[in-house]
């Protein structure tokens, strides 16, 4: 199985009515169907938000340093793969699909030792269905319709 970098971005709105950002990971169809993958991990980062729920430029910096160490340690041999962020409504969050939970905490904690303690929450479910990546995807789909519709009239 290849894993690719290929990501779609839609926007989407919280329970209360605050706007989303999601990019989701396009392609990844073969690790869904392997079943190997079974463990949804999803860390948090809260931030205090800017008037439009999203994060101040300074504190999304501060966000990729650890995310591209989550994802580089985590998809160096496929023990995890990130396949969704979400950010907005004072939240960022990383979704990962796992082979093993454990070692997935031993990695993380390897991954984010050169950082300062950071605001995060770690959250993981038994989700061999990938449900959670579904949803996302219909997210992807509705501002695909969305797109094709505006392009029809």
């Amino acid at each position: 199985m290849r894993l690719t970098n290929h990501w779609f971005t839609a926007i989407t709105e919280s329970d209360s009515g605050a706007m989303i950002i999601v990019c989701g990971r396009d392609k990844v169809e073969a690790f869904r169907a392997s079943g190997k993958l079974a463990n949804r991990v999803e860390i948090t980062w809260e931030y205090a938000p800017g008037n439009n729920g999203m994060p101040t430029e300074e504190e999304a910096c501060r966000m990729e340093k650890p995310q591209e160490a989550l994802q580089q340690v985590m998809e160096k041999d496929k023990l995890a793969i990130l396949t969704g962020i979400y950010t907005g409504d004072g939240m960022r969050t990383w979704i990962f699909y796992t082979r093993h939970v454990p070692t997935f905490g031993e990695r993380l904690n390897e991954a984010l030792t050169p950082f300062e303690q950071l605001p995060i929450k770690i959250y993981t479910e038994k989700d061999p269905e990938w449900k959670e990546y579904s949803e996302m995807y219909s997210v992807r789909d509705d501002a695909f319709r969305d797109v094709d519709s505006e392009d029809d009239a």
